[in-house]
Protein backbone atom coordinates (compact mmCIF):
# COMPACT_ATOMS: atom_id res chain seq x y z
CA UNK A 1 0.00 0.00 0.00
CA UNK A 2 0.80 3.90 -0.73
CA UNK A 3 -0.20 7.17 0.79
CA UNK A 4 -0.60 10.70 -0.29
CA UNK A 5 -0.15 12.65 3.05
CA UNK A 6 -1.65 16.32 2.59
CA UNK A 7 -0.83 19.23 4.94
CA UNK A 8 -3.81 21.58 5.08
CA UNK A 9 -3.56 25.16 5.63
CA UNK A 10 -1.65 26.42 2.08
CA UNK A 11 -2.36 23.07 0.69
CA UNK A 12 -5.76 21.83 0.69
CA UNK A 13 -7.21 25.57 1.91
CA UNK A 14 -5.93 28.99 1.02
CA UNK A 15 -6.07 30.13 4.88
CA UNK A 16 -2.47 31.50 5.35
CA UNK A 17 -3.87 34.66 4.61
CA UNK A 18 -6.53 34.03 7.10
CA UNK A 19 -4.37 32.92 9.81
CA UNK A 20 -2.27 36.44 9.02
CA UNK A 21 -5.42 38.43 9.79
CA UNK A 22 -6.49 36.95 12.73
CA UNK A 23 -2.59 36.91 14.43
CA UNK A 24 -2.31 40.53 13.37
CA UNK A 25 -5.51 41.92 14.55
CA UNK A 26 -4.66 40.60 17.68
CA UNK A 27 -1.54 42.07 18.09
CA UNK A 28 -2.53 44.70 17.28
CA UNK A 29 -5.03 45.09 20.02
CA UNK A 30 -1.91 44.72 22.55
CA UNK A 31 -0.63 47.75 20.20
CA UNK A 32 2.20 45.63 18.50
CA UNK A 33 2.71 44.25 15.05
CA UNK A 34 5.66 42.16 12.79
CA UNK A 35 6.48 42.50 9.23
CA UNK A 36 4.86 40.25 6.89
CA UNK A 37 7.93 38.81 5.98
CA UNK A 38 8.32 37.82 9.82
CA UNK A 39 5.38 36.52 10.42
CA UNK A 40 5.78 34.00 6.97
CA UNK A 41 8.61 32.64 9.53
CA UNK A 42 5.75 30.94 11.58
CA UNK A 43 4.02 29.13 8.68
CA UNK A 44 3.85 25.48 8.86
CA UNK A 45 4.43 26.22 13.13
CA UNK A 46 1.88 25.49 15.75
CA UNK A 47 -0.28 28.30 17.27
CA UNK A 48 0.86 27.55 20.74
CA UNK A 49 4.43 27.99 19.63
CA UNK A 50 3.92 31.30 18.00
CA UNK A 51 2.37 32.37 20.66
CA UNK A 52 5.03 31.52 22.41
CA UNK A 53 7.60 33.86 20.69
CA UNK A 54 5.13 36.98 20.75
CA UNK A 55 4.49 36.39 24.44
CA UNK A 56 8.23 36.47 25.49
CA UNK A 57 8.94 39.36 22.43
CA UNK A 58 6.25 41.39 23.64
CA UNK A 59 5.33 40.82 27.45
CA UNK A 60 2.17 40.04 26.27
CA UNK A 61 -0.37 40.14 29.09
CA UNK A 62 -2.34 37.12 28.31
CA UNK A 63 -0.88 33.61 28.72
CA UNK A 64 0.10 31.57 25.61
CA UNK A 65 -2.67 28.94 26.29
CA UNK A 66 -5.40 31.84 26.18
CA UNK A 67 -3.66 33.74 23.48
CA UNK A 68 -3.88 30.56 21.28
CA UNK A 69 -7.26 29.51 22.34
CA UNK A 70 -8.46 32.87 21.07
CA UNK A 71 -7.17 32.36 17.71
CA UNK A 72 -8.08 28.97 17.44
CA UNK A 73 -11.78 29.80 18.01
CA UNK A 74 -11.86 33.09 15.36
CA UNK A 75 -10.00 30.82 12.92
CA UNK A 76 -12.69 28.35 13.05
CA UNK A 77 -15.56 30.40 12.88
CA UNK A 78 -14.30 32.37 9.96
CA UNK A 79 -13.60 28.92 8.05
CA UNK A 80 -16.32 30.08 5.80
CA UNK A 81 -14.07 32.39 3.93
CA UNK A 82 -11.79 30.14 2.63
CA UNK A 83 -11.73 28.11 -0.51
CA UNK A 84 -10.03 24.95 -1.49
CA UNK A 85 -7.02 25.37 -3.44
CA UNK A 86 -7.43 25.43 -7.20
CA UNK A 87 -7.36 21.81 -8.64
CA UNK A 88 -6.65 20.53 -5.36
CA UNK A 89 -9.93 18.16 -5.32
CA UNK A 90 -9.54 16.79 -9.05
CA UNK A 91 -6.19 15.84 -8.17
CA UNK A 92 -7.36 13.93 -4.93
CA UNK A 93 -10.31 12.16 -7.05
CA UNK A 94 -7.76 10.69 -9.80
CA UNK A 95 -5.10 9.85 -6.63
CA UNK A 96 -8.04 8.52 -4.98
CA UNK A 97 -9.43 6.86 -7.80
CA UNK A 98 -5.96 5.28 -8.10
CA UNK A 99 -6.07 3.48 -4.88
CA UNK A 100 -3.65 5.48 -3.04
CA UNK A 101 -4.32 5.95 0.74
CA UNK A 102 -5.29 9.48 1.84
CA UNK A 103 -4.42 11.30 4.98
CA UNK A 104 -4.58 14.59 5.98
CA UNK A 105 -1.53 15.67 8.61
CA UNK A 106 -1.95 19.38 10.10
CA UNK A 107 -0.34 21.30 13.13
CA UNK A 108 -3.85 22.90 12.81
CA UNK A 109 -6.81 21.85 15.45
CA UNK A 110 -8.93 18.79 15.36
CA UNK A 111 -11.71 21.08 15.31
CA UNK A 112 -9.92 23.13 12.57
CA UNK A 113 -9.56 19.65 10.28
CA UNK A 114 -12.83 18.41 10.98
CA UNK A 115 -14.60 21.91 9.99
CA UNK A 116 -12.52 21.87 7.00
CA UNK A 117 -13.50 18.10 6.00
CA UNK A 118 -17.14 18.93 7.03
CA UNK A 119 -17.28 22.08 4.47
CA UNK A 120 -15.44 20.59 1.59
CA UNK A 121 -16.77 17.02 2.11
CA UNK A 122 -13.55 15.32 2.07
CA UNK A 123 -14.07 12.36 4.78
CA UNK A 124 -15.22 9.96 1.92
CA UNK A 125 -11.70 10.27 0.61
CA UNK A 126 -9.60 10.98 3.14
CA UNK A 127 -9.81 8.85 5.85
CA UNK A 128 -7.69 9.75 8.40
CA UNK A 129 -5.79 12.59 9.36
CA UNK A 130 -3.94 14.01 12.54
CA UNK A 131 -3.43 17.62 13.78
CA UNK A 132 -1.06 19.26 15.89
CA UNK A 133 -3.11 18.86 19.33
CA UNK A 134 -2.64 15.34 19.01
CA UNK A 135 0.99 14.73 18.77
CA UNK A 136 3.77 16.25 21.72
CA UNK A 137 6.64 18.00 19.09
CA UNK A 138 5.52 20.06 15.48
CA UNK A 139 7.29 19.83 12.86
CA UNK A 140 10.17 20.02 11.55
CA UNK A 141 9.39 17.01 13.68
CA UNK A 142 8.85 13.69 11.76
CA UNK A 143 6.14 12.68 14.32
CA UNK A 144 2.90 13.93 12.72
CA UNK A 145 3.62 12.32 9.36
CA UNK A 146 5.23 9.02 11.24
CA UNK A 147 1.82 9.33 13.12
CA UNK A 148 -0.33 9.85 10.11
CA UNK A 149 1.45 6.71 8.33
CA UNK A 150 1.11 4.92 11.48
CA UNK A 151 -2.79 4.94 11.38
CA UNK A 152 -2.75 4.37 7.98
CA UNK A 153 -0.67 1.22 8.03
CA UNK A 154 1.84 2.60 5.32
CA UNK A 155 5.78 2.08 6.34
CA UNK A 156 7.39 6.07 5.84
CA UNK A 157 8.94 4.86 2.88
CA UNK A 158 5.77 4.24 0.55
CA UNK A 159 4.07 7.70 1.73
CA UNK A 160 4.34 10.99 -0.20
CA UNK A 161 4.16 14.51 1.76
CA UNK A 162 2.55 17.53 -0.06
CA UNK A 163 4.05 20.56 1.61
CA UNK A 164 4.39 24.04 1.31
CA UNK A 165 6.60 24.69 4.33
CA UNK A 166 10.32 24.58 4.82
CA UNK A 167 9.31 23.21 8.83
CA UNK A 168 7.24 21.00 6.93
CA UNK A 169 9.75 19.50 4.11
CA UNK A 170 12.33 18.80 6.80
CA UNK A 171 9.24 17.04 8.66
CA UNK A 172 8.97 14.95 5.79
CA UNK A 173 12.00 14.23 5.17
CA UNK A 174 13.38 13.16 8.90
CA UNK A 175 10.32 10.68 8.63
CA UNK A 176 12.28 9.29 5.24
CA UNK A 177 9.32 9.79 3.10
CA UNK A 178 8.86 11.40 -0.25
CA UNK A 179 8.20 14.93 -0.70
CA UNK A 180 6.33 17.47 -2.84
CA UNK A 181 7.05 21.27 -1.89
CA UNK A 182 3.72 23.31 -2.96
CA UNK A 183 4.99 26.88 -3.48
CA UNK A 184 1.88 28.87 -2.48
CA UNK A 185 2.79 32.69 -2.24
CA UNK A 186 0.39 33.07 1.03
CA UNK A 187 2.67 31.31 2.53
CA UNK A 188 5.84 33.34 2.07
CA UNK A 189 9.26 32.99 0.40
CA UNK A 190 9.41 29.32 1.93
CA UNK A 191 12.62 27.60 1.21
CA UNK A 192 11.28 24.23 -0.52
CA UNK A 193 14.69 23.05 -2.53
CA UNK A 194 14.71 20.10 0.19
CA UNK A 195 11.55 18.35 -1.87
CA UNK A 196 11.93 16.28 -4.17
CA UNK A 197 9.82 17.85 -6.80
CA UNK A 198 8.48 21.65 -6.50
CA UNK A 199 4.98 22.45 -7.66
CA UNK A 200 3.06 26.17 -7.91
CA UNK A 201 0.04 24.25 -9.41
CA UNK A 202 -2.00 20.98 -8.76
CA UNK A 203 -2.38 20.85 -12.27
CA UNK A 204 1.18 20.40 -12.65
CA UNK A 205 0.84 17.02 -10.72
CA UNK A 206 -0.68 13.77 -12.23
CA UNK A 207 -1.25 10.07 -11.18
CA UNK A 208 1.92 9.58 -13.54
CA UNK A 209 3.70 12.37 -11.53
CA UNK A 210 3.35 10.43 -8.04
CA UNK A 211 4.01 6.96 -9.37
CA UNK A 212 7.40 8.10 -10.37
CA UNK A 213 7.97 9.67 -6.97
CA UNK A 214 6.56 6.43 -5.19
Amino acid sequence: MKAIIFDMDGVIIDSMPLHHQIEREMLREYGYDISEEEHNTFAGNTDYYMWSVMKERFNLEASVDELTAIKKELFVENLDKVKLLDNFYDFMLAVYNEKYLLAMASSNTRKAIDKVMDIFSLSKYIKVSVSGEEVEKGKPNPEIFLKAAKKLGVEPKNCLIIEDTFVGIQAAKAAGMKCIGFKNPNSGDQDLSGADLVVESFKELSVDTIKELL
